[in-house]
């Protein structure tokens, strides 16, 4: 049998619970054979043991996951952001229709409500509104 693609042939020791381990496994990291198995298993080690040495080592599988983690967070939370911004408008613009609010009242009612959201962490609930109007 011809020499592949430059790979040199060794003798290994493993336990037979180690080569049950790699007759078992391989195929699920779709490897070819049990030696590319054992080739990507050794590669691998070797990466994470160097890791402590070198922090620029990291999986690009993990990194792209992470990424991708990120930008759906990103993008739910831009999506909720929106649909909360046109309720908000909604309600904004039937208070603007039924009521005469003077800039100054506004401008006292934002500085209220500011410091109000502040003190409760930044959560403002219609709990929370009810209880203020009554002065608890």
């Amino acid at each position: 049998m011809a020499n592949p693609k430059g790979k040199k042939k060794f003798l290994l020791w493993i336990y037979p619970s180690t080569q049950e381990l790699v007759k078992n496994n391989y195929r699920k990291d779709h490897c070819k054979s049990q030696s590319e198995f054992i080739e990507r298993a050794i590669q691998y080690y070797v990466g994470r043991v160097n890791a402590e040495d070198d922090t620029s080592y990291l999986p690009n599988a993990f990194l792209s996951n992470m990424r991708a983690i990120a930008s759906e967070s990103d993008n739910r939370m831009s999506r909720m952001l929106f649909k909360l911004t046109v309720e908000l408008a909604m309600v904004m613009n039937l208070m603007a229709a039924n009521y005469e609010i003077d800039p100054e009242t506004l401008e006292r009612l934002r500085g209220s409500c500011v410091r109000e959201v502040k003190r409760l962490g930044g959560s403002f609930s219609m709990e929370d509104a009810v209880d203020w109007q009554r002065g608890s």
